[in-house]
């Protein structure tokens, strides 16, 4: 079937019995969400699956194959070049595709295509190892994208990329079959059931080493960084039919197989490391420059001409040389890594040594200092942001992705230039992987007007003649080949080696039904069909580029909608909009999936190359919907009040707990929280006691002691600890007795129980009162700290940032538990590291405020183990989210109780989410003062102050 018609109903039928309601999706809302990717185009599939098993996809596979019913595999939709999308079956990894095992001290990692890159590094780093692939996604790209598409990055080149890494691989094949390479008795099965194809593997490899011409054009191609078309380079590097077929799966975009494990041969990953910039007067010296650069002890080698420069020379923190730089300058950072720094220092004077001789315009020497290098990166960073954040609304953003022969490199980047020029991109700017020969340009492109596409077509067509026919270069270099490079395959390889691609593609996949019109497709036009729109939405979300590197920290990823996602839905729904077309369903749909079950907290904001905050176009929309306008004046006016009422219902909720029993309570609670969609917060066995007392004395005017004002948030004056935590005494209580041993001076504002940072506000989309309501504190903390003489501490993280972000009084100096405990306690106590290990929650606020590697190592001075539960970036609790959307916070922590089960205990900052914790991760989490508390005391010095 083509997969423009409609899914056979016994396709369908059989899929239902296969996979669980909850992991097939088929609505208007899912299909269009899932259907983009990071690159410019856009399908609609008709039905998304999510995938939890490799028997699951060998049974859709075998579905597939016999319906002739096309298929596409998604890992995490990072990839730029229209490879993860589909307009038939869109096959997605669920959670349990996360299993690692590491190998000879590190020397190998098996990952399942899950597994985000970072993560892998993230548990080689103890082995001083890594995966040899660095692409710029890493924190968000799954290891089988990355392997699918033979991603490299800035320090792989063509010696570290999955192609020369890889040590074992296990796939799915289109009718089904599983063959795992490191599986004797595997190979053994696939051999007898697949003898014929393998013999004709061996075949293809013979013939191909055979043809002299074509056999060296290969090596040549791949002495190149290169990923268009498939690895051909396979037929003439390995014989072993298994070998060949494995090399062929690197880079394939799922159109040959699906990929279920890999083996790879880890890298060094050395600890020591400095970074230089070189600026040169022109292009050609700089480009000459690189070949000997090539041949000197360099890690990575950036390439920036002057546009890319430009582009970034008037954003916060760029040093001002960059705006005095000549018009035609062109530069290089330069990085090198050592297992030694006496190593390093030797590798530095050889490369400074080996380029003296080239004219400089400008240079900052080689630094290992973090501030500066990590400066000098982000000159290089931010190059691909930066014209996404000025780019015309409306229109999208292109990184193209070629490799030029790099001793004729200086002539290919001025050639581009021209092209830039004669196409009248003049946002156009050019940065790359200069050791490679591996160029990347960035432009912007509009696709709503005829006229522009037909720019955008004639513009490419000059480009791969320029790249692949002039220079012999590659048109795609470590971003696959996609749906965007498809029609050009042949004009790179030639009809010989374009006709073996089909082969490989027919042998493989005879129904044609995995991927296709990705890397080889039959239609000449497919890279200017299927463009994405980027209609105007909001001007807080219309600068997203939909990379997806948001995702990774969402809590509702998988639940219902990313931050990508929510932003796709809301363009297509103004679009509509604007066009007469009802979108009251899909706006239905969007107000749980998109509004209702977000955080809003702002990590999203954290990993967007353009910085955007998903969370403040929800809380936008929450306050177009927000009608009770006099009650939230009310509870402004009234705010004591209001936390007089919080301790009343947890008096209720108590009194019913010891009535009912935790099991009736939760059952009931629960069944009214759904019913009444939220309006009943739900009970959970970690449900907060009230406070009992609050007791707030007032300072001593003979108190010598320095003072500190103390901001109890109103959680804190409301709630005390959960009938079942150990731990029974208050956070204020705790807090005191810890300021107290260090020598302050304890003082409340004036009016504490009227007090509120304007979060409760804000989160539901009153924006007025909540500002309000800071602004109150923020008077209040001004005269208690007598005109911003005293410290102030306010106890919960969220509270804090609401606090600080766009605070203009710079004589208030307001500190969460993290940063006040790290500047003003930690010279005046000693600690005594307990043997238990400690659980870290680090807070989205904390996180925010900067302060996410300061409370790990404060953790680390008060037990000798501390566990930072992998992917839970956020808790999901979300100031109420948890009582009243409770799936969200169940969601976020689903991993938790097993990533915590060696812990008795586990610490955050923030009252609520410690409620979500406690209860999802079976442990009771306390604020960090406690922690701090029971394992320290005061020094000698301190107590005489």
């Amino acid at each position: 079937m083509t997969a423009t018609a409609a899914l056979p109903t016994d396709f369908l039928a059989a899929v239902e019995t296969l996979i669980p309601a909850e992991r097939r999706f088929d609505d208007p809302l899912s299909t269009l969400a899932f259907g983009t990717d990071a690159s410019f185009y856009r399908l609609i599939p008709k039905l998304v699956v999510r995938v939890e098993s490799e028997t699951e996809v060998v049974s859709l596979l075998k579905l597939a194959h016999e319906m002739r019913v096309p298929v596409t595999f998604r890992a995490a939709g990072t990839s730029l070049s229209g490879q993860a999308i589909s307009d038939s079956v869109l096959i997605v990894l669920g959670d349990n595709w996360n299993g690692r095992e590491i190998r000879n001290d590190g020397a190998q990692i098996r990952l399942q295509p899950g597994v985000i890159g970072a993560n892998a590094n993230a548990v080689l780093l103890p082995f001083q190892r890594k995966i040899g692939p660095d692409p710029a996604s890493i924190n968000a790209a799954k290891i089988g994208g990355i392997v699918a598409n033979n991603s490299s990055g800035m320090c792989c080149g063509t010696a570290q990329n999955s192609y020369k890494t890889l040590a074992g691989l296990r796939v799915v094949l289109a009718d089904g079959t599983v063959v795992d390479s490191e599986d004797a008795a595997s190979v053994q099965s696939f051999r007898q059931s697949h003898t014929a194809l393998l013999d004709q593997l061996a075949e293809l490899g013979r013939a191909t080493r055979a043809n002299t011409e074509l056999a060296a054009k290969i090596r040549h191609k791949y002495r190149l960084k290169n990923t268009t078309g498939f690895s051909l380079n396979a037929l003439v590097d390995y014989d072993e039919p298994l070998d060949i077929l494995n090399h062929l799966m690197v880079g394939s975009e799922g159109t040959l197989g699906f990929i279920s494990a890999v083996t790879y041969d880890t890298v060094p990953d050395h600890p020591h490391k400095a970074s230089a910039l070189v600026v040169f007067p022109d292009v050609e010296t700089c480009c000459l420059a690189v070949p000997v650069l090539k041949q000197q002890p360099v890690s990575a080698v950036e390439l920036l001409d002057r546009r890319s420069l430009r582009s970034v020379e008037n954003k916060a923190g760029m040093p001002e040389w960059v705006k005095a730089l000549s018009v035609n300058a062109c530069a290089l950072l330069i990085e090198s890594r050592a297992a030694s720094q006496t190593l390093l220092h030797e590798q530095i004077n050889l490369i400074m040594t080996s380029i003296a001789h080239f004219p400089v315009e400008k240079q900052v020497d080689f630094s290992e200092d973090p501030v500066v290098y990590n400066q000098l990166w982000k000159i290089r960073k931010d190059t691909f942001p930066a014209i996404g954040a000025v780019r015309q609304t409306g229109t999208t953003v292109i990184i193209e992705d070629v490799t030029f022969p790099i001793e004729r490199l200086a002539e290919g980047v001025n050639r581009l230039i021209q092209l830039f020029d004669k196409h009248a991109y003049s946002e156009a700017i050019l940065f790359g992987h200069a050791l490679e020969g591996n160029l990347h340009f960035v432009f912007t492109q509009g696709f709503d007007d005829p006229l522009q596409v037909a720019r955008y077509e004639t513009f490419m067509q000059d480009v791969t003649q320029l790249v692949a026919v002039e220079f012999g270069g590659a048109l795609k270099a470590e971003h696959g080949t996609g749906r965007n490079m498809a029609p050009f395959v042949e004009l790179e390889w030639g009809q010989e080696a374009y006709q073996l691609m089909w082969q490989i593609k027919r042998l493989l996949d005879p129904q044609g039904i995995l991927n296709p019109d990705v890397i080889l497709s039959e239609d000449p036009q497919i890279h200017l069909k299927h463009l994405k729109p980027m209609p105007a939405a909001d001007e807080i979300v219309d600068k997203c580029i939909e990379c997806g590197f948001c995702e990774p920290v969402c809590p509702s990823n998988g639940l219902t909608l990313t931050p990508r996602q929510r932003i796709v839905v809301w363009r297509d729904i103004q679009a509509k909009t604007r066009a007469g077309i009802d979108t009251s369903e899909l706006e239905r749909l969007f107000g749980y999936h998109g509004v209702e079950t977000c955080a809003a907290t702002g990590l999203c904001a954290q990993r967007c190359p353009v910085g955007i905050n998903t969370g403040d176009l929800v809380r936008k929309l929450r306050g177009r919907d927000a009608d009770n306008t006099r009650g939230a004046n009310w509870l402004a006016e009234h705010f004591s009040t209001g936390v007089q009422g919080a301790r009343f219902m947890l008096h209720v909720a108590n009194g019913a707990h010891l009535m009912m029993g935790t099991r009736l309570l939760s059952k009931t609670s629960a069944a009214f929280t759904k019913a009444s969609k939220g309006r009943v917060p739900q009970w959970t066995s970690a449900m907060p006691q009230p406070l009992q007392r609050l007791h707030l004395p007032k300072p001593s005017p003979d108190d010598e002691r320095p003072r500190v004002v103390y901001l109890a948030a109103c959680v804190s004056r409301a709630m005390g600890p959960a009938a079942r935590d150990q731990q029974q005494e208050p956070l204020l209580d705790t807090t005191r007795a810890l300021l107290e041993k260090a020598g302050y001076q304890i003082v409340f504002p004036d009016d504490l129980n009227n007090l509120c940072c304007g979060q409760p506000f804000a989160s539901k989309g009153y924006a007025e009162q909540a500002e309000k309501k800071r602004q109150e504190t923020l008077d209040a903390l001004l005269k208690a700290s007598r005109g911003g003489l005293d410290p102030i501490y306010c106890d919960t993280s969220p509270c804090t940032l609401r606090m600080v972000q766009e605070l203009t009084d710079d004589r208030l100096q307001i500190f969460d538990p993290v940063r006040f405990i790290r500047t003003h306690l930690l010279d005046k106590l000693d600690f005594e590291p307990q043997a238990g290990p400690i659980a870290v929650h680090v807070t989205c606020s904390t996180q925010h405020l900067g302060e996410a590697q300061a409370l790990i190592d404060i953790a680390r001075r008060c037990a000798s183990e501390v566990v930072v539960p992998e992917g839970i970036h956020c808790c999901g609790f979300a100031g109420d989210k948890g009582f009243t959307t409770p799936e969200l916070n169940a969601h976020a922590l689903r991993n938790l109780k097993n990533a915590v089960k060696t812990c008795e205990e586990g610490i955050s900052t923030s009252r609520t989410c410690e409620i979500g914790l406690s209860q999802h991760g079976g442990i009771d989490y306390h604020g960090l003062v406690y922690l701090v508390n029971r394992n320290s005391r005061a020094r000698a010095a301190a107590v005489s102050t």
